[in-house]
């Protein structure tokens, strides 16, 4: 599932995102979203999420079975 419909996104879902410096590499980050921090319903990059750890990024994808 794809990390571009805020609907799909809730705190406590474990999700794969790029960060801002890695996204010329599209090195992916694991985590559990904390704070959604884009408004809209929908980015076409992907919505950006705060994780536990305090790392910021654009969700690339929800990891199944860990909603």
């Amino acid at each position: 599932m794809t990390g571009t419909d805020r609907c799909a996104i809730h705190p406590g879902v474990r999700v794969a995102m790029v960060q801002k410096q890695d996204q010329r590499t599209g090195r992916l980050t694991e985590g559990v979203v904390r704070d959604i921090l884009t408004k809209s319903a929908t980015h076409p990059h992907g919505i950006k999420v705060r994780l536990t750890d305090g790392t910021v990024g654009r969700v690339k994808g929800i990891l199944e079975g860990q909603t």
